[in-house]
């Protein structure tokens, strides 16, 4: 693809594309060159303000003005991106997610992670879910969907597109969720040997959460025996995984009802008839505060003394901050969700608490949590230390890659 579309940075702007960072700022812009306008999208050179070329990108309205493809001279075309998708194939091959007969639900391609920013692709049994979060990668959707059928061959039947609520809303793309390259309507997909319902058509995210795979495997191997409380639950991976390890008992809080019938729906796919399991659409804050509260009987778990039963807790909300501007309410709101669980669950337990929003870096999450725990004036211990799958890859360059951060902690 030839490109008549050329942006010249600022003196002294291209320093952070020397180590390679993939984004590049409005401020850095001096100006653009080119026959015609620029417009959301586009594939666009850029060049040193004296004139050194410097990498190829799509150019975007907003405060990340070019998502880098390549600091290479080269053709963007059909070849390219096939050259990508393969490479990313390549390493979910190495790590052991594709190809595996008890595991049909992986990342392919995650963003920057993978050298191309903007797309997110996860692999659902037969069926491809891809999310544009750039205008350039949308309007590359249909030759990114044409290679990805050359690399993923005869084990791929449909690729579905969702990025309805993830392109930016002023683009005005007018952009509808659909099936890009064939048609599915089998919905199931396995998981480590679990299976699991994937509501890519109204479901959050690409319909499932990909990336708390090994973090569910975690709490599978301290559920035995234990009284588990998986609040946030939407999909219920957690709870399933819990069953499986030997939980004496599992409770699913989600607000949303859609997400309790979805989690109801897993667990019998699983366990059908198992009476371990209860899920309630009820706010987290509420039930963490009122449950139990008057020594009252809650579905299969009775407590005479007012007390929470549980001795596992998994605390996965959903971004509390998703930019800046909203940081300091995130951080308060991860004290105060921590410190209600410190303050409740039983001597001995296991809390397993996350955070999924990049403006919140691991010490700040740190922080809170620890904050929380001095609050509830509990002993606590850290047992590990948890982060996103190896099929969630952060960019050495792009350290803001690595957005999922987690704790499991013991307490006296």
């Amino acid at each position: 693809m030839n490109m008549n579309k050329t942006i010249i940075l600022r003196k002294g702007k291209e320093e952070s594309l020397g180590r390679f960072h993939p984004w590049i700022f409005s401020g850095a812009i001096h100006h653009t060159e080119g026959d015609e306008p620029l417009e959301e999208g586009d594939l666009v050179e850029v060049l040193s303000s004296n004139g050194r070329f410097l990498a190829i990108g799509h150019w975007q309205i907003g405060s990340i003005a070019v998502r880098v493809l390549t600091f290479r001279h080269q053709l963007i075309d059909q070849s390219f991106w096939q050259r990508r998708l393969a490479a990313a194939l390549d390493v979910r091959r190495t790590i052991g997610v594709a190809d595996s007969k008890d595991n049909s639900i992986y990342r392919l391609v995650h963003g920057e992670g993978d050298n191309l920013p903007g797309l997110v692709i996860d692999i659902y049994g037969t069926t491809a879910v891809m999310q544009a979060h750039s205008v350039g990668m949308h309007v590359c959707r249909d030759e990114v969907a044409k290679a990805l059928k050359e690399v993923m061959g005869e084990s791929l039947k449909a690729i579905y597109y969702k990025s309805e609520t993830t392109l930016p809303f002023k683009a005005q793309l007018g952009q509808e969720n659909g099936f890009l390259w064939g048609e599915s309507t089998d919905d199931v997909a396995c998981e480590n040997g679990l299976a699991f319902h994937i509501d890519w058509l109204k479901g959050q995210k690409t319909g499932f959460f990909v990336d708390q795979r090994d973090n569910r495997s975690l709490v599978e191997r301290y559920a035995k025996g234990r009284k588990v409380l998986n609040m946030f639950c939407y999909t219920g991976g957690f709870s399933v995984y819990a069953l499986r390890g030997g939980a004496e008992l599992v409770h699913s809080v989600d607000s949303s009802a859609k997400a309790v019938e979805l989690v109801n729906a897993n667990v019998q796919l699983n366990f059908p008839g198992d009476n371990r399991h209860e899920a309630f659409a009820e706010d987290a804050f509420k039930f963490m505060e009122t449950a139990f509260a008057e020594g009252k009987e809650t579905g299969n778990s009775k407590s005479s003394n007012g007390k929470w039963p549980y001795d596992l807790v998994i605390l996965d909300p959903p971004a509390f901050a998703k930019h800046k501007d909203a940081l300091r309410n995130a951080l308060r709101g991860y004290t105060k969700l921590n410190a209600k669980a410190f303050e409740k669950i039983q001597p001995g337990g296991i809390l397993f608490t996350f955070s999924c929003s990049q403006a919140v870096n691991k010490e700040q999450f740190r922080t809170a949590v620890f904050t929380a725990a001095a609050m509830a004036r509990r002993k606590v211990r850290i047992l590990h230390q948890l982060h996103q799958p190896a099929d969630h890859p952060v960019n050495i360059y792009h350290p803001e890659g690595e957005y999922l951060k987690g704790l499991v902690l013991y307490v006296e």
